[in-house]
């Protein structure tokens, strides 16, 4: 099977970096666009009060992090022509499918977090998410 948009969805885990080395792998084999994508999610808050002022530095410490992300996905494909990196607030799952859907990957790949059973159940896998949802084949790397 030849793959010619990849998206690889990366989150700084031990199982996404694995998952980069077989996306950099696919895209040289196929001579592929690489989109590396990592999607963020600023949980929602819930108080007491009916207003809660989140703290800049909290906003601050996420754009650091994130600004991080970028540049370490940057210099890791930096060898390959047809790559490029995206970061996207939302829920994970959801602006990784929507990502897919509108730039017409034809590929996903991503890395496992490996949770068990009753952790899955409870906290609910995006791989797994993003597998049950997308029209797309999805690679999963453990």
């Amino acid at each position: 099977m030849s793959f010619t948009n990849i998206l690889m969805s990366y989150d700084g885990s031990d199982p996404s970096k694995k998952a980069l080395e077989k996306a950099i792998a696919l895209t040289e084999q196929n001579n592929a666009q690489l989109t590396l994508l990592h999607a963020y999610h600023i949980p929602s808050m819930v108080a007491t009060h009916p207003f809660l002022i989140v703290p800049p530095e909290y906003m601050n410490n996420v754009a650091q992090t994130e600004s991080l992300i970028v540049e370490e996905l940057r210099s890791l494909v930096s060898h390959l022509p047809n790559a490029q990196a995206v970061v996207a607030n939302g829920q994970p799952a959801k602006v990784i499918l929507d990502y897919a859907k509108e730039h017409r990957c034809d590929l996903i790949v991503m890395g496992s977090r490996g949770l068990g059973g009753f952790q899955e159940l409870v906290l609910g896998s995006v791989s797994h998410n993003v597998v049950q949802h997308s029209p797309i084949p999805v690679l999963i790397v453990k």
